[in-house]
């Protein structure tokens, strides 16, 4: 943007300066001004190979561990992935007729929703073998914990408050953006008493206040998707633990990505 001159000009000094010459002094000024630079809202920091197998639902780095769960009845599993090589260390099978959905880690268990059988699986975290199932209403898509209680979506615009411990609902919030419902609300990730979620059937990823339901930032991450019949929707987002880093991914998607997201405070 040119350089903007305070103070007011007079007829005098205008009438003492050439038309010509003022305008060559104009540019000449304007080419030696800095250019602020525009940053991506989506940086890039390193790709990591991912299974293109997986149907990834779920996604969250814990104690060096990236805990993986995938859908589709038949294929549903749980994996702990490395997440430096994106290699499988570890990985277990759903019921054949289960379609997984999103995870969370609380402590030393897991716990992993489905889509419609009303079911979510509790599993031990050291060996991902299932401990419990406890049954629930409606859909199952995304689910994490913020340290106090789960909260989870079901596709509509509603995040559900869970207790970490029973399953049981406590409450809920209706989410908006720019007073209107934001419905298709996929997996999530809680950070700093906000949620991250992906929007299904979209290149984007909302940052929401559960306090009041608003979205505060939404980011554009249509330039990682990778070309490819068989690849799906973005979905999958793990915060990486004491950075503003994040790993994202999608369904059926060849690579993990390490990003960061640009243009605002990590809370």
């Amino acid at each position: 943007m040119p350089q903007v001159f305070a103070g007011t000009k007079t007829r005098a000094t205008l009438r003492g300066v050439r038309s010509p010459v003022w305008l060559f002094i104009v540019a000449v000024l304007a080419a030696c001004s800095p250019q602020q630079e525009t940053k991506p809202q989506v940086e890039v920091l390193q790709k990591i190979p991912h299974d293109s197998s997986a149907f990834t639902q779920g996604l969250e780095l814990v104690d060096g561990v990236l805990y993986e769960g995938t859908g589709l009845e038949g294929q549903s599993t749980m994996r702990a992935l490395d997440p430096s090589s994106g290699d499988v260390q570890k990985k277990v099978d759903l019921p054949q007729d289960f379609f997984g959905e999103g995870i969370t880690v609380v402590g030393d268990t897991i716990w992993q929703i489905t889509w419609r059988n009303g079911v979510a699986i509790e599993r031990d975290r050291k060996t991902l073998n299932e401990v419990r199932r406890v049954n629930y209403s409606g859909e199952g898509w995304g689910i994490c914990d913020d340290g106090q209680r789960l909260i989870m979506s079901d596709g509509s615009a509603k995040l559900t408050f869970r207790d970490p411990k029973s399953f049981s609902e406590t409450g809920s919030v209706q989410v908006t953006r720019d007073g209107k419902p934001l419905t298709q609300l996929n997996e999530l990730e809680c950070v700093g008493g906000k949620v991250w979620a992906n929007v299904w059937k979209s290149d984007e990823i909302v940052r929401i206040d559960p306090a009041n339901g608003q979205v505060t930032d939404a980011y554009d991450l249509s330039s990682l998707k990778p070309t490819g019949q068989n690849v799906d929707v973005l979905n999958g987002i793990a915060h990486i633990p004491g950075t503003n880093e994040f790993l994202v991914t999608g369904k059926n998607w060849p690579t993990i990505f390490r990003v960061r997201f640009n243009g605002m405070g990590q809370d």
